[in-house]
């Protein structure tokens, strides 16, 4: 997996899509998940936040902690995705194969408030492939803890074939 180091900068990357998701947020902020990000190297965390309520306290880490910002919305989180060292995301699958496709480590935190989530088998099956990490919020720290980057499988570009039994599988449809 590709880590975008720039100028000593490792930055983590947390999305959470176009909706709240405050428990992610506050996971990533708290003092257990930072220190460990900052044990593991990792010198910025930017969290682009959504619609959530919960604005987490700023840093620039000047004090040698690690320095955090955030925002709610962009156009485009290609760019973001691309700086960064390790993405943290919501269990979306437009973020997910974006960041796959990127080639960028990646912690997928499923969002458990939400009613009929598919989205965690979708992210389950892709931890199960060794493409991801997959986490919730109360388990975030414990992930990152036990996570070892080097051991995630990139993501074949442009076979659809692992895609389509997942969405099969889930359809109902007999493996093949």
């Amino acid at each position: 997996m590709e880590d975008g180091e720039n100028d000593g900068k490792r930055l983590v990357f947390v999305t959470v899509g176009t909706t709240s998701f405050d428990a992610l947020v506050k996971a990533v902020v708290s003092e257990n998940v930072k220190e460990e990000l900052h044990k593991r190297g990792y010198t910025h965390l930017l969290i682009q936040m959504g619609r959530g309520i919960y604005s987490p306290p700023k840093d620039d880490g000047a004090d040698g902690s690690l320095a955090v910002d955030y925002f709610t919305f962009s156009s485009s989180i290609a760019d973001y995705i691309r700086s960064a060292s390790l993405v943290i995301s919501h269990a979306g699958s437009g973020s997910i194969f974006e960041t796959l496709k990127l080639g960028k480590p990646l912690i997928v935190v499923v969002n458990e408030d939400l009613m009929d989530n598919h989205q965690c088998e979708l992210a389950e099956e892709l931890e199960e492939r060794k493409h991801l990490y997959c986490a919730r919020p109360h388990t975030l720290h414990q992930t990152l803890t036990k996570m070892e980057l080097e051991s995630l499988v990139r993501c074949a570009p442009g076979d659809g074939t692992p895609v389509a039994r997942i969405i099969d599988r889930f359809l109902g449809f007999p493996d093949d």
